[in-house]
């Protein structure tokens, strides 16, 4: 993907909230599950990725997960949230 459209799906990402939320338990099936579902229907999702997630394994860990199991591009990991795309 080149620059120019990673920096647009950046800006459509700054004025969304959290879809969903990566918790204690980590990337569940569940959690795969739903985020699918939500690329389907809007293409990009914002992920929020708890504190309690973070001290078991590191984001950046969490984001490559996530975008391998929805089978989707890691457009940005910021502070605690992952933006993630399905084309």
């Amino acid at each position: 993907m080149d620059k120019k459209r990673i920096m647009e799906l950046r800006g459509m990402a700054a004025r969304m909230e959290s879809a969903t939320h990566v918790g204690k338990n980590g990337v569940t099936d569940s959690l795969v599950e739903e985020i699918k579902r939500q690329l389907k229907e809007n293409k990009l999702v914002k992920v929020k990725v708890l504190k309690s997630a973070i001290e078991a394994m590191p984001r950046e860990e969490i984001a490559r997960l996530l975008a391998e199991k929805t089978d989707s591009e890691l457009i940005e990991v910021k502070g605690n949230t992952v933006v993630l795309f399905k084309r």
